[in-house]
């Protein structure tokens, strides 16, 4: 893996689509971005494009998985919900040792909602892909 600086996530993340409002670059890397779908739940495709962006640099040797816990926000300052994925998740699937549908079971799991609702991955699994 080459050593480039994490906040190069930064662009990545905004060219799949996923708005940054901060991020973190440390370990974990902690992102926060403004959902273009302000509903009552943390949208599962959206998430789906912060991991792929993060997959492909991690497939691209441009960044070396860390912890990433994301804050979705409806607006500034009105927290939608968060969702974490560990850098092993990332490195077994990288290393085919994890089916995608698995990979993103597991980062469906950590989803919590602010009203304090946790995701249900069974039902929204279809929703990540």
């Amino acid at each position: 893996m080459t050593d480039e600086p994490t906040s190069d996530v930064e662009p990545t993340l905004r060219s799949y689509g996923v708005s940054v409002e901060s991020i973190d670059d440390g370990d974990p890397l902690q992102i926060t971005y403004m959902t273009a779908f302000p509903g009552r739940e943390v949208h599962r495709r959206e998430i789906g494009r912060a991991l792929n962006a993060l997959i492909d640099r991690a497939e691209a040797g441009a960044w070396e998985p860390v912890r990433v816990e994301a804050t979705v926000v409806r607006s500034p300052g009105d927290p939608l919900g968060t969702w974490a994925a560990e850098p092993e998740w990332f490195e077994a699937l990288i290393a085919d040792e994890v089916t995608e549908t698995a990979f993103s079971t597991r980062v469906l799991q950590t989803v919590t909602h602010a009203d304090g609702d946790t995701g249900d991955a069974e039902s929204t699994e279809e929703q990540a892909r």
